[in-house]
């Protein structure tokens, strides 16, 4: 497990990280949402031990990762622009990385090599944005850590090898308890991967909760009541978090599980009603709003 307490970080006179705190738990991939700027390259960089925090505290498996070694073997970081050696290849970064962490599979490296058509010999600098972060992606993998920590992990890839990316970690996860870190400006990236989720704003955590938890207590209801006193009644001491009205049809994003809005409604007389999913985005807009934030404007531009 992954400990953030009060983590603090400032540049010159700006704030980039302010007291922020967040428990990443293990075999659950964790996603960090941020608009550029809130903080999200600075927290992963002080989890994983490349900066020094200014104040507050990261823990590794109980283990301060700053200039600790045994801590930092537990984590592989993937920066936003992958750093490797000038004129390396492939082969190159693959000895280095096998001298570094002591698990590191060569084989599955060379054959996810094959598999995503990166040519060992050819040097890196030649690559498109798209192979590297394909090739860091790789080495951190094969590189057996417990945790991955990426940071716009999936910028610069197409759909197709998003998928593929994902598939590889789920595949990790179950056969050795892989626990990815994934920092993104997308939501909609991490809707289909992550089961817990932090939204970052202005350095501090705004939001971080488990999505199942955020799903199954928050709830959509679209209906056309056969009467005011039905509605006043079905509405009655229910949390509503955002209705809107388009003639006789209503909408209500309301709190409370899937059984108890549906046993509510059954006690009215309705025209119909339907109790539907809501999308991650939908959730989080929902959440933040309730405490002031317009999240279209934060994360989905």
């Amino acid at each position: 497990m992954i400990e953030v307490h009060n983590l603090t970080k400032t540049f010159e006179k700006i704030k980039a990280v302010d007291e922020v705190s967040v428990t990443i738990k293990e075999h659950a991939v964790f996603g960090l949402i941020g608009t550029n700027g809130a903080g999200k390259s600075t927290v992963l960089r002080m989890v994983s031990g490349v900066l020094k925090p200014d104040g507050g505290t990261v823990a590794v498996d109980n283990m301060p990762v700053y200039d600790n070694v045994e801590a930092k073997k537990k984590l592989f970081f993937i920066a936003d622009e992958p750093y490797f050696f000038a004129n390396s290849n492939a082969q190159t970064m693959e000895r280095y990385y096998s001298g570094v962490y002591e698990e590191f599979n060569r084989e599955e490296f060379y054959k996810y090599l094959e598999n995503f058509n990166l040519d060992k010999r050819r040097k890196i600098g030649t690559f498109s944005k798209g192979m590297k972060k394909q090739l860091a992606l790789i080495l951190g993998i094969c590189s057996h850590t417990k945790y991955l920590l990426c940071d716009e992990t999936f910028d610069g890839l197409d759909p197709v090898m998003r998928q593929g990316i994902k598939s590889i970690f789920a595949k990790e996860m179950e056969e050795r308890g892989m626990t990815p870190v994934i920092a993104s400006h997308n939501l909609r990236e991490l809707e289909d991967i992550c089961d817990h989720v932090g939204l970052l704003h202005k350095g501090g955590v705004l939001l971080s909760k488990d999505l199942e938890d955020m799903k199954c207590n928050i709830q959509k209801v679209q209906c056309v009541f056969t009467t005011t006193e039905d509605e006043l009644k079905a509405l009655n001491g229910m949390e509503i978090i955002k209705k809107e009205q388009r003639g006789s049809l209503r909408t209500f994003t309301v709190r409370g599980t899937r059984e108890e809005v549906t046993a509510r409604f059954a006690t009215v007389d309705t025209v119909f009603y339907e109790v539907l999913p809501l999308s991650l985005e939908e959730i989080f807009i929902s959440e933040t709003e309730v405490v002031g934030y317009d999240i279209k404007k934060l994360i989905l531009g």
